[in-house]
């Protein structure tokens, strides 16, 4: 079954938590790059722990509206695909949402949506709990000291690579977030050994080069794609 949804869709006010770190195993990460792309040279990884608490926060609407739902999609650094402000181009190569018709959507993009997941985001005082169960059992946990404080307001757009068809799509997904004042991770576990998110463990002493949390993020999902190399996909 397809979407009738038409691109971009619009996601407000989601709670986010992003990350990027350098994992234990760079060979089994390099290995989920495909030919025609190539890792970052420090192999590092990126992953998005993400709620939207209500509806209402989505543009999408009618019977494939994507509801309240919750996110957890992560996968590797690219080189020689950075953004005009440098940010690294990115390949998924896992996402677990939610929502069913969020699902299908990214699907039928090149995303590779898998089995259902549930992320939950608890911030109690100034720690951080973002959990991510799949089937049911908790699979990746990151913990992390916040303080919202006055949150700086930042923007700007994430470049995501996808394939179908055989053909490379480049996707930009332009963001504004409000950012907590203080960000400091203190783990991320991989807790599944015999989950394929296992491949993407952070190297021990954990080495995170980029992150934030914050409690406001907007962004269009998906953006200015195309085929990579065209005027959209560029």
């Amino acid at each position: 079954m397809g979407t009738s949804l038409h691109p971009p869709q619009l996601i407000t006010d989601s709670r986010t938590l992003y990350l990027v770190w350098v994992p234990a195993d760079p060979d089994s990460v390099a290995k989920l790059v495909p030919d025609g792309l190539t890792p970052a040279d420090d192999r590092s990884c990126y992953l998005n722990q993400y709620v939207v608490d209500g509806p209402q926060q989505t543009s999408a609407v009618g019977e494939e509206a994507f509801g309240a739902y919750s996110l957890t999609y992560l996968g590797a650094n690219l080189s020689g695909l950075d953004t005009e402000a440098g940010v690294p181009g990115r390949w998924w190569t896992h996402y677990h949402n939610s929502s069913e018709s969020m699902t299908r959507y990214a699907r039928e993009r090149g995303v590779p949506a898998g089995e259902s997941g549930r992320t939950e985001l608890i911030l109690d005082d100034d720690v951080l709990v973002a959990t991510t169960r799949i089937g049911g059992r908790p699979v990746i946990r990151t913990t992390a000291r916040v303080r919202v404080g006055a949150p700086q307001r930042v923007a700007g757009q994430l470049r995501y690579i996808t394939r179908r068809d055989e053909e490379f799509i480049s996707g930009r997904y332009p963001y504004v977030a409000d950012v907590a004042e203080e960000f400091e991770v203190l783990s991320l576990e991989f807790l599944a050994p015999d989950h394929p998110t296992y491949q993407l463990r952070p190297a021990d002493p954990l080495q995170v080069t980029f992150g934030f949390y914050a409690p406001s993020m907007t962004f269009c999902y998906p953006g200015g794609e195309g085929p990579l190399g065209s005027e959209h996909g560029s």
